[in-house]
């Protein structure tokens, strides 16, 4: 091997960041077919260009994180590497959704100056926003049409193929529920916990009843509401103590994730305190946040195309703010994630974990292989 010391060869900033391309890849159509270019037809490009390449980043940290959690072993070095990810995610998506105080710095009068130019250009046909949606696990089976077109209608072969490639396993939800299927925890030897977190429920169940049965000042209406609301919680309940229930419920849509994904991850929640499931509990909040915001982005989205369009239908045919409306509404991933807290005890409550499997909470995290 040669001693000699590395050449680096050198680059000037300009050169580094492609600026020649980034910088002249802005063109208004208006300052093609208009005498004046409508002024803020700039604003609307670059905003949009920018929406594309932290969409890039997003699957470059997304796309990371499945990798490390498809191998058969987590650790925690991994599990440290995702949140830090994840979190750097959650970041570009609160930056996404403060790009539409930016936009909304433009009136919808200065919009229409331009947007004839637009037709049929549209958001739905950003094939990276799609990929994100896929990476992060969203499913078809949810998916609304595009004036009753598949979403991937408008791609290219290749590009569809890569869309299923990921919707069929190749994303975060498939991967992170495979991971929670293989958390050790999940076989307690001789520690029956679904008996004990029965019992748990029960008696917080009924306190709570007694509760509003008790209040002075609720009326009688009131407090049979209060209890049928509390019922409808049940069916949540039923099904982390029966798979035969979560089967039957996961069948109908109620939930995505398996029973020992929903159970290991009600686990992390109710023993987040324990050393080594620390991280795991941070990670699923990533998970949470992720989703929230995404949600929010969507909400944001349609108030502002509300504000610049009133009912318009959008430039790509749809019907503009009642369609991306009802994404928000819909589009979900880990909603799952979101309903654990249905399935909540107080601390009081908490069944006591075996001192063996206190111990092992306290030094390692590995797979069932190890």
């Amino acid at each position: 091997m040669s001693d000699e010391p590395k050449k680096y060869s050198t680059v000037h900033y300009h050169q580094y960041l492609g600026l020649d391309k980034l910088l002249d890849a802005q063109h208004p159509r208006s300052a093609e077919l208009e005498p004046e270019p409508a002024h803020d037809e700039m604003l609307f490009i670059i905003v949009h260009q920018s929406y594309e390449i932290w969409f890039k980043q997003i699957l470059h940290e997304v796309g990371s994180v499945v990798e490390m959690f498809q191998t058969n072993k987590v650790d925690e070095r991994n599990i440290s590497t995702s949140i830090a990810r994840l979190n750097r995610v959650i970041e570009i998506f609160k930056l996404l959704i403060e790009h539409i105080r930016i936009m909304e710095t433009m009136t919808p009068l200065d919009f229409l100056d331009f947007r004839k130019y637009l037709f049929p250009a549209s958001g739905f046909q950003s094939f990276q926003f799609r990929k994100v949606e896929n990476t992060l696990g969203l499913p078809e089976s949810d998916r609304m049409t595009y004036n009753n077109y598949h979403y991937a209608t408008f791609f290219t072969k290749e590009q569809q193929e890569e869309l299923n490639q990921i919707a069929k396993g190749n994303n975060l939800f498939a991967a992170v529920e495979d991971w929670l299927e293989r958390t050790p925890f999940l076989r307690f030897g001789g520690f029956e916990f679904l008996e004990h977190y029965k019992a748990s429920v029960e008696r917080m169940v009924e306190k709570e009843a007694e509760a509003i049965r008790a209040s002075s000042y609720l009326s009688e209406k009131e407090k049979e509401g209060r209890l049928r609301m509390m019922a409808n919680t049940d069916p949540y309940f039923r099904s982390i103590l029966d798979p035969h229930v979560h089967s039957e419920e996961k069948g109908k849509g109620t939930f995505r994730l398996s029973y020992d994904a929903m159970l290991a991850a009600l686990m992390i929640n109710l023993y987040n305190e324990e050393p080594l499931l620390q991280g795991p509990y941070r990670f699923l909040l990533c998970l949470i946040d992720i989703d929230e915001l995404l949600t929010t982005w969507r909400y944001r989205h349609a108030q502002m195309v509300l504000r610049m369009l009133g009912r318009k239908t959008g430039t790509g045919g749809s019907s503009g703010h009642s369609y991306l409306r009802q994404t928000a509404i819909k589009h979900h991933i880990f909603t799952d994630l979101h309903n654990i807290s249905t399935l909540l005890i107080p601390r009081s409550e908490l069944p006591a974990l075996p001192s063996r499997l206190v111990k092992e909470l306290g030094f390692y995290y590995t797979s069932k292989e190890d």
